[in-house]
Order: C-alpha cells, then sequence, then structure tokens
C-alpha cells in the first residue's frame, strides 16, 4: 500500500499532523462531514489512503465554508477552471509557496532577464507565483501584460535588445510566442530557459526553440490553483516527468489516477487526497535523481460524453496535430438544454496546409471514429472540421484547452 505514495513511511508519518488538521477543517463542514464519519484517525500512509478523495466540487463548497486566512502577510484569493467546467477558487499566502519550490529548483540565478510571460489578471495566480520565485532568485524580471498579436513583433525586438535569458508561461502562450519568432525571423541568441507551468509541454515548442533559441532548455513545473506547484523538472528530465516537493504527498491509486495531500502546514486549502483529474505513476528519472519521480500521464477527464458515448478528446486533437499544416486543434462542443446538439474541430493552419484538409479530416474521423459516426448517425451535418484563424483561449489565463464547450439556449 505504502508503495502507492511518492515518500516512504518513515518521511511522510512524522508530518501526517497537517492532514490530520485538514481532516477536522473538512469534518467541520456540513456538507462534507458525512462523508468523513468514522474517519478519526490519520497515524499512518494506510489511514490516509483509507479516506475517500476530495473532487474539485467538494473542494469549492469546503472553501465558502472555511474561508481560510493566512498566519503572516495577505491572503491571496484565485481561481482556476472555467474553459471546461466550473470555476474554482484556491488561497494562498503571500510568497504563494514558493521558498519550497525554491530549494529543490533553481533554474534561474541572480543575472538572468526573466520575461514573466503568464497572464497577470482575472485572478489568476501563475504570473504572481513566477514573480515570487523570481524574487528569490535576485534576477531582473519583464513581467508582461496582456499582449496582442500584432505586439509580438515590437516586444521580440525589445527582448532581443534586453539580452532576456529566460521566459516563462504556459504551453499554450509559449507557442504562440516561438511561433511568432520563427516565421518572422527573429532571434533570441542570449535565451537559455524557459519556464513553463499550466499546461503539457508541447514537442512543437522543441522545433521552434530549436530554431529561435537553440541554447533553450525547458524548465517544468506540475501542480494546480488548488495544490500550488506538486513537482519541477529539469532539462535533464523528460518533459512528463516531475519530482515532487517534499510537502507534496503524491498517491496512485490502482487506475493510476492521482491525489494530492499537502504536507506543509502553511497550506490554507485543505488538500486532503485531492484529485486533480491527473493520472500517473512513479517512476525512476533518466536525471539520475533516487528519489521517486512522478511521470504525468493526462487527464483522465478528457472523456466527455457525446449523446451518451464518450468521446476521447486526447487522440481526436492528436491526429489532427498529425496532419502536415495544422500547427493546433481544438474541440468545440455545442450544448442546448445539457444535450450535445454539435461537436466541431477547430484547425489552427499554416500555409502549407491543403485546402482540402478539413473536409477530408471530417471523412476520416466520421468513418473511423465509432463516438463520432454512432453519435451523429441521424444528423451528420452536427460534426464539422472548420480551418481558423485562432483557437478558442481562456480570457482570463491565456490557455488552450484540448476541448472548449459552449453552451447555447
Amino acid at each position: 500500500m505504502t508503495e502507492s505514495f511518492s515518500l516512504p513511511p518513515e518521511a511522510a508519518e512524522p508530518h501526517l499532523r497537517v492532514p490530520r488538521r485538514a481532516l477536522e477543517r473538512l469534518k467541520s463542514v456540513p456538507a462534507l462531514a458525512p462523508r468523513y464519519a468514522g474517519c478519526d484517525k490519520v497515524l499512518t500512509l494506510e489511514d490516509l489512503a483509507a479516506l475517500p478523495p476530495l473532487v474539485k466540487d467538494d473542494l469549492n463548497v469546503a472553501l465558502a465554508h472555511l474561508t481560510p486566512k493566512a498566519e503572516e502577510g495577505a491572503t491571496w484569493l484565485f481561481q482556476s477552471g472555467g474553459s471546461t467546467g466550473a470555476p474554482k477558487v484556491g488561497y494562498a499566502p503571500t510568497g504563494f509557496y514558493m521558498a519550497g519550490v525554491y530549494e529543490q529548483w533553481r533554474p534561474l540565478e541572480p543575472d538572468d532577464v526573466f520575461v514573466n510571460g503568464w497572464g497577470a489578471g482575472r485572478m489568476w495566480g501563475a504570473h504572481f507565483l513566477a514573480g515570487a520565485f523570481a524574487d528569490l532568485s535576485g534576477c531582473r524580471v519583464i513581467a508582461l501584460g496582456s499582449v496582442t498579436k500584432e505586439e509580438y513583433g515590437d516586444w521580440l525586438s525589445f527582448f532581443a535588445a534586453q539580452g532576456v535569458t529566460a521566459f516563462g508561461g504556459t504551453p499554450s502562450v509559449l507557442r504562440l510566442w516561438f511561433a511568432h519568432a520563427r516565421a518572422t525571423g527573429v532571434r533570441l541568441p542570449a535565451l537559455r530557459k524557459v519556464l513553463w507551468l499550466g499546461e503539457a509541454w508541447h514537442p512543437q515548442l522543441d522545433e521552434d526553440m530549436a530554431v529561435v533559441a537553440p541554447d533553450a532548455r525547458r524548465w517544468g513545473m506540475f501542480g494546480s490553483t488548488e495544490t500550488w506547484v506538486i513537482g519541477t523538472n529539469t532539462p535533464r528530465c523528460p518533459a512528463d516527468v516531475f519530482h515532487p516537493l517534499p510537502a507534496q504527498l503524491v498517491h496512485a491509486d490502482a487506475d493510476e489516477l492521482l491525489d494530492f495531500t499537502t504536507l506543509d502546514p502553511a497550506m490554507l486549502n485543505p488538500v486532503l487526497r485531492y484529485r486533480t483529474g491527473d493520472a500517473g505513476r512513479f517512476v525512476t528519472c533518466e536525471c539520475g535523481r533516487e528519489d521517486r519521480a512522478l511521470r504525468v500521464l493526462g487527464r483522465r477527464d478528457s472523456v466527455v460524453q457525446v449523446r451518451g458515448l464518450g468521446l476521447h478528446v486526447d487522440d481526436i486533437v492528436a491526429q489532427a496535430e498529425r496532419e502536415p499544416g495544422v500547427s493546433r486543434a481544438q474541440i468545440l462542443i455545442t450544448e442546448q438544454r445539457g444535450r450535445v446538439s454539435a461537436v466541431e474541430v477547430l484547425l489552427l493552419t499554416d500555409a502549407d496546409a491543403p485546402p482540402d484538409l478539413p473536409e477530408r479530416l471530417r471523412g476520416e474521423l466520421m468513418s473511423a471514429t465509432f463516438t463520432i459516426s454512432t453519435a451523429f448517425q441521424h444528423d451528420p451535418h452536427a460534426f464539422q472540421v472548420t480551418a481558423v484563424d485562432a483557437l478558442i483561449s481562456n480570457e482570463r489565463t491565456g490557455k488552450t484547452a484540448g476541448f472548449v464547450v459552449r453552451e447555447e439556449p
């Protein structure tokens, strides 16, 4: 049983007073108290594994009742989600737990010039998290706000003139920057480090970085607004493998579904076997570190119900992005009165895309994908593939989800 945790009992159990406190807080929430009936102790990892998992809606209920407050400094209120589900609230103290991250992970140095490319507003925490981390690093920081596509050229020239050595953002946003630089012939010769958080790394970034900044290497963080940073990796690690922080206890069940428990007494969110929807397994990392590393396998909630059938969003998006001329794809699901009325695959294409690509890909998906062919057997016009100039992004965070749900009356 204990092998399903990121830490062995001797490392984790002395810190289980933090999960015990989280359990008492959750039991004080009237709507959640029944689920924890009979859960009176958390003394061992086996006790912890016996607790029911906490899911996103549960945590929203808990935080609405508990209203956490930091012991020192301000209490920051943040929000995640909103692209494919209801927004979720999270809290953090001043500093955003970055001291623990800095102890393990140091991509930035005092002589770096760092572009903080995470969105700065609308209750998203990544920009502030990155700023706090840069502060610990002692480097120079260029903090970006909202940047339109027309402004990329001027900003890139400014970055080159300033000798930018590090650039951070979500992979969605980073892809826009590096694709524009590559297409317009801009080079960033001083860039050495690309920091990322918020989404999975995308191989297209490796290709663009090799042209725009051939000496740049990726440095990743994995986490959520509710858990904050769970783990980190370096250029020596595979892009999907992370080393959990000592204060983040990760558990993988028999189906490889992950849950997270904080061991940090300063954590404001009651993170107790909290499930984000991510799947993963423990591995030995290629970087040579001896601790248990976590390979993140992706989101298990990327299977959406379309007229009673499961549509594997990641598979459809991956097939579309293998097509020549497609830089990225996205699925738009339209619902009317709670029922899926249409599905559209949006293709972000470049000049190499053949004009018949959307119709050809639509035919292939209709004939080869069971869910699509069955769900739209009687109204095939409700499934379309369309080339677009831009995918649908979250205006608050800049993230571009693999699928977006649009509700119509």
